[in-house]
């Protein structure tokens, strides 16, 4: 679903020997890469701090209750057969980070302590992280670590050497950023240590993002089992991906879609949300919402979406029952947006 699509963002990596490294960059990425480092490029603080009585931390799951910062780090991922059998040379992911922050407002606050919950995000073709950095703040203020994985021939800088196909590669970029995420968690003395749960673990992509993390969650070719919820925000199905979707279940997932989106029409998420409910299965419908409008910037219906979407990973990442309510209250709103699930058709 090609023409006016999305972005991309950050890496970390090992060698073609099997060596792990993650790659530094200085400022303006002058000098050579240090191995084994974790230090982002850039570090960038948002938000307001939050009150809060002394000794009390906020709540995982509850919108704002964090600050934000951001990182960014670079991955590069060793050659390797892509899922039509194609060898890819080394893939340079650069991935962007938001992470929640202590409640101390003076200086740099230093990251919360984890470990939290993570959600991978997939931006759409030609895009990257930042028209989504509304939605992605929103999580990461509710006590998330929000991941943007810029793909390498689809991102925001290629220009008119954009190359659409390639979206075929996208979910095993995620997968590999994913790992070295976690294996940074999971060791010492680094930015990142302690930081992410690795059993708490959510994807969510855009446009051809959406694409990406359908496959993710549901096509055989690709199938991450550690995903425990998808949001699909007006994504379809790939057609040249090699394998088969919904063969043997998929995790709970939640289809975004506006009824005016031209570009991935209505159809193309409704085939999804139906093909397989074998879980956990919801379709938010957007009155009159075309393509990018609900999730970039912050418009009402960019803050439906961010409540929407938090209720779903409360739900299904962090396993809280009562965020179904909150989920299925914020999603029907009269001449705005309506929630289904199980199959159902929104109201017509």
């Amino acid at each position: 679903m090609g023409a006016a699509r999305d972005t991309r963002l950050i890496v970390a990596g090992k060698t073609v020997a099997g060596v792990l490294a993650v790659l530094m960059f200085v400022c303006a990425c002058a000098g050579p890469p240090r191995q084994h480092a974790a230090t982002p490029v850039k570090r960038a603080v948002t938000g307001q701090p939050v009150a809060s009585s002394p000794g009390r931390t906020a709540v995982i799951g509850s919108p704002g209750g964090y600050r934000v910062g951001q990182r960014q780090v670079t991955f590069v991922e060793p050659g390797h057969l892509g899922p039509a059998d194609q060898y890819l040379g080394s893939r340079m992911l650069v991935t962007g980070i938001w992470y929640p922050l202590t409640q101390r407002s003076a200086g740099s606050p230093p990251a919360a302590t984890g470990p939290f919950p993570l959600i991978m995000f997939a931006p759409g073709f030609m895009q990257c992280g930042s028209p989504y950095s509304g939605l992605l703040r929103a999580w990461a203020s509710a006590g998330y670590v929000v991941a943007v994985v810029d793909f390498p021939r689809t991102d925001c800088r290629v220009g008119a050497a954009a190359y659409e196909p390639e979206l075929v590669n996208q979910p095993a970029d995620m997968s590999y950023v994913l790992s070295r995420l976690l294996a940074l968690s999971a060791q010492p003395h680094n930015v990142f240590s302690g930081l992410l749960n690795r059993y708490q673990i959510g994807a969510a992509g855009q446009s051809d993002g959406g694409d990406t993390v359908a496959a993710l969650a549901a096509n055989s070719c690709c199938t991450d089992h550690r995903l425990k919820g998808v949001a699909v925000l007006s994504g379809a199905e790939w057609p040249p991906m090699p394998g088969q979707y919904f063969p043997h279940g998929a995790p709970p997932m939640m289809f975004v879609q506006g009824t005016a989106d031209t570009i991935n029409p209505p159809w193309t998420s409704l085939q999804l949300y139906r093909a397989d409910r074998a879980a956990a299965r919801y379709y938010l419908d957007l009155f009159g919402a075309d393509h990018m409008i609900p999730y970039i910037g912050t418009s009402p219906v960019e803050q439906l979406v961010a409540r929407v979407t938090l209720g779903f990973f409360d739900r299904y990442v962090l396993g809280q029952a009562r965020a179904l309510g909150a989920m299925t209250r914020d999603g029907n709103v009269s001449g705005t947006a309506a929630l289904v699930s199980g199959g159902r058709l929104p109201p017509r």
